[in-house]
This record gives C-alpha cells, structure tokens and sequence, in this order.
C-alpha cells in the first residue's frame, strides 16, 4: 500500500511537471486555432502637425515621454518661448528676439498619453552628439558641436510633475565627440564613448580616475576613407554577452577588450562595395538573445548603406543609387562569417528597431545619395519588415506606405504601446520648408503594426500585472495577464532596452527572451508565470526594460521593470 502511494505520489509529480513544461512553451487547449495574419502592411497615424523642434535625436524614458531634441546652431526652431532659457529675460517681438535662437525651443519632451510637447532648456549644442541611460532612468546625453563637442548633460524624467529639464555636467569629456556613439556597460552606471569626427578614440564615462584619458584606438585610423568625411562617424557599438565591445566601421568589424585595451578579434569584412557608416548611413542592430543558448550566441545584423563615391557625386548633384545588401554575422564562438540578404530596394538613412515579436523594422530613409545636406533624393516611405527566423530570401517583407518622407536628421523609437513613434527630417543647415526638394519636416507619425490592430485583441494578452518592477539577476519574478483566445503557438517573454536613436543608429537598443519557469492558466483565463530574471549585467546592463508577453505573435502591452545590482 506504501509503495502504491508513493507511485501515485511520483505520478502526480511528473504529470504536474509535465503540464508546466507544455504550458511554458505552449498553452494549446488542442484545437488548431489560427490567428488571421492577412492584411499585414500595418497602418499610419498622424499625431501632431508641429513639434515645434526637428526629432533629429529621439529617446523613449520610462515615465513614457519621449525626449526629442534639434541642434542649437539651426537657429528659430517653431517653438517659440515666451522668456529665454539662459537668462528668462522676456522674449518680445522686436526683429532682434525674432531671430535669437535663445528665444526659441530646441529640445522638448513629448507625452504619450496626453499627446502633447512642452519645451526643454538646452545651453549648449547636441548636434550629432550620443546617448545611453543609466540605471535610474536617466539619460547621459554626450557631445555635439563646437562649445558642446566635450559637454555632458543629464535628463532626469520626471512624469506629470514637468519639472525636469536637461542638466548640464561641470565636468568635460575628453576628447571632442561629435558623430560619436555610446554605448552602456556591465559595470554600475559607466558607458564608452567611440570616436568622432577627426577623433580616432574612445573614453569613458565616468573615469575612474582624474587624471583618466581617452584611449587611442588605431581601428579608427585605418577605417577612416579621408575622401567622404570619415565614413566610420557614428560607428555601430554593440554589448557582447562575453563583456566585450562589438564596433564596426566603414566595412570592418573588430571585438575590443575595454579592461585590457586590446583588439581579441578582428572579422571578416562585410563583403561588396560601398560603406556603412557616416555618412554613407546604414544601420546596425543586436538581434534578441535568448535564454535557450543562455545568452551566449551573440548576432549582429548590418543594412544598407552607400555606394562608393557617393558623397562626392551628391556634391556635384548626381544621387547615386545605395546598398540593398545586408549581412549577418554571429560575433561569439570561433567562426565567423557574414550571411548575406537582399533588402526589396536600395536603402540608407534608415533606423532599425526590434519589434515586441522579435522581428526587425526598417523604416525612414533614402535610396539615392548619401547623409549630408542636400545629399539624398528619392525617399524610401515604405518600411521593410525582417523575420529573423525565417529562411534565407524570405525574410524581408513590405509594410505601408507613409506620405511623409523621412530622411535626414529624422528618428524612430518603439513605444510602450507597441506603435512606432517617428519624427523629424531636416536636410538643411537651417529650417526650411519652401522652394526645396524636401522641406524640413515637423509632423509627428506613429507607424502602427499590424498586430497591434482591434481584429487582434482576443489573442492579446492583457491586464498585465508585475509582481516586483525592481529584480535582482537570476532572481524570479512572477507575472500575471489574462488570456482570452489561445492559439497553438508558443508563449514567450522579452524585455528590451529601449534606446538613444539619431543619425540611423538605435545605441544600446538590446532585447533578450526570457527563461519560463512555471506557468498556469486558470479556466477563467488569467494566467500565472514565473520567470527567471536575466543572469547578470553584462548580459543585461541594469537599468529600466520594457517587459511584454507575446502570445503567438500577439504583443500584450508592455510594462517597465527595473533589472538593479544586488
């Protein structure tokens, strides 16, 4: 009889067992249902016809705001102040306060919810200048041009208060940073900064000494095309789960060893001509990691471009036609090689951001030309969609159309609500908007994914609730949604970083997929998970992640958690 017991006892154990494994990966109930994927181009929204200020750089905050900022040496923006920010003396209508750029915004702070831009001060010029948050949620926000090329400034958001606006450092950063990129560490609160232009190095901030300089850094060097500005300004910085610095510039790519100052790896050149970085403006993205390999196999994705001489050709007014190429390369492991695809048409001056599925969005852009003023024609309105998982010559799709085009100087970020926030565009040294090929742009876009529309409410997970938004790593942490309709496909957890997005690069954009520990579904449909946190910060650098739950292919919305050194 005991041992009878005991059996039944083990039995119960492993059908327990069992379900919480089937429901971790699946929450099939046994029918086949099928989410309806026809129509799948997504839709445009037009949210505001004035931002007052061009979203050259763009960055979502976890008070769901979303900074955007110009440069100050492009004179009145179309935000007027009613007093100056540098001394609050009074702005009147004389023709001297009409063309003093202190009377006007460069900088505002958009509210999602509210739909609605107030202004923010800024006292020195972040024209082409970096960004990164730190693990409180505040924006270090780097360099520039000219008095603001050393500058360091901080933005602490602040919510429905709005009494928050941009500080600025007494202290300097080394070297000159301007078309610089940042990119946050493992260690507690401390991003590196790599190059600039004529600057051939890389800093960090904080120094953790006085006396601490820049690094030289001879890839930099060799990379530099003399000839079309550099072509390895804002070079692509990505995180590797190992601690190691991914940076790719112009073609080539090396792994840096920040602690030890050395090169360890140097990859494969990307193949065909033509280059990738400023001012030829592709882009670059860290696709999702994932729990199942423990964060350990590490890709990079780079697309589009110019062709050689096209900066050049675009100064004596001939738009020569970009990349369509895009390459894939896993920078972990021992081998490496590009595997490379075909974007629909030629493309550059595009963001790349990855979406609650895991899929790429390539949006905004050009097909002819380069960056610079005046420099591109034909713009690229159609977004392009990226599956990852999808087999080779597959995997890129076309989305709607928008009619607004988005070249130069504009931005995209992914809100909470699983839209896409885009703005700017401004190919001139100042705002211009008549008698020119394109005009400086103002309007404000969300680009609205198709899975994102009513037809799919009754596959999205909702009434999401956290049990703790501060997690230590490796810690559980336990989540509560409801689920209406289930199809057969997988349930999965992510959490992304959102980024500092300008000048087609997102810095630190990061998203990893989570290990399910336990998972149950109550025949009500709320359902209970316990999720494993990631392992460290450097897998995961601390700081805020917005936490969503997809349910085969269905984004639930998404919530901020906080990921903190014990």
């Amino acid at each position: 009889m005991f041992i009878v017991k005991n059996m039944i006892l083990s039995y119960t154990k492993i059908m327990i067992i069992i379900l919480f494994f089937l429901v971790c990966v699946g929450l099939s109930n046994g029918a086949n249902q099928k989410i309806p994927f026809q129509g799948r181009e997504g839709q445009w929204q037009l949210l505001l016809n004035n931002t007052g200020v061009v979203g050259m750089h763009m960055a979502l905050t976890y008070k769901n705001t979303v900074i955007m900022f110009d440069q100050t040496g492009a004179g009145q923006s179309r935000y007027k102040l009613r007093k100056r920010f540098n001394n609050g003396t009074r702005c009147t209508t004389n023709q001297h306060d009409l063309t003093d750029s202190t009377c006007y915004a460069h900088s505002v702070e958009y509210d999602i919810s509210a739909n609605r831009i107030r202004p923010l001060r800024l006292d020195t010029d972040p024209w082409c200048s970096s960004g990164s948050f730190l693990s409180n949620g505040t924006l270090l926000q780097t360099g520039g041009y000219h008095q603001g090329a050393k500058r360091v400034r901080f933005y602490r958001p602040c919510g429905n208060n709005h009494q928050c606006d941009w500080i600025q450092s007494r202290k300097s950063l080394s070297d000159e940073r301007w078309y610089a990129s940042s990119q946050i560490l493992p260690e507690h609160d401390r991003v590196v900064l790599v190059g600039g232009r004529g600057v051939f190095t890389y800093e960090f901030v904080p120094k953790h000494s006085p006396n601490e300089k820049a690094f030289d850094l001879p890839f930099l060097h060799q990379t530099n095309d003399r000839n079309s500005e550099g072509n390895n300004l804002y070079p692509f910085t990505h995180l590797s789960s190992d601690g190691n610095l991914f940076i790719f510039a112009n073609r080539d790519s090396i792994l840096l060893n920040l602690r030890r100052n050395k090169v360890i790896k140097t990859f494969p050149r990307i193949p065909g001509n033509g280059s990738r970085n400023y001012p030829s403006s592709g882009s670059s993205v860290l696709l999702p990691l994932d729990h199942k390999d423990k964060f350990q196999k590490v890709e990079v994705m780079v697309c589009g471009g110019s062709a050689t001489g096209a900066l050049r050709a675009a100064r004596s007014q001939r738009f020569v036609e970009g990349l369509r190429s895009c390459g894939r390369m896993v920078i972990t492991g021992n081998k490496h090689s590009w595997e490379m695809d075909y974007m629909p048409k030629p493309r550059f001056l595009h963001d790349m951001l990855i979406l609650p599925t895991g899929n790429i969005l390539i949006i905004n852009g050009a097909k002819h030309g380069c960056a610079g003023y005046d420099n591109a024609r034909n713009a690229s309105r159609e977004p392009y969609l990226y599956s990852p998982n999808k087999r080779l010559g597959k995997r890129f799709s076309v989305l709607k159309r928008t009619m607004i085009a988005r070249m130069y100087h504009s931005s995209a970020t992914l809100l909470p609500d699983g839209r896409v926030l885009v703005a700017g565009g401004n190919p001139h040294g100042r705002y211009t908007f008549n008698n020119v090929a394109y005009p400086t742009e103002l309007r404000l876009q969300a680009f609205v994914p198709h899975y994102m529309e009513k037809r799919y409410h009754a596959w999205r997970p909702s009434n999401l609730t956290i049990e703790n938004h501060a997690i230590g790593y490796g810690k559980e942490f336990r989540v509560r949604f409801l689920l209406g309709r289930r199809p057969s496909d997988e349930v999965k957890f992510s959490v992304y970083s959102p980024p500092f997005t300008t000048h087609s690069f997102s810095m630190n954009q990061r998203m990893l997929n989570l290990r399910c520990k336990r998972m149950v579904r109550s025949s009500e449909g709320w359902v209970n998970a316990v999720l494993e946190a990631p392992p460290s910060s450097v897998v995961a650098p601390s700081g805020y992640y917005l936490f969503t739950v997809v349910n085969g292919g269905i984004p639930s919305m998404s919530q901020w958690i906080q990921f903190a050194h014990a």
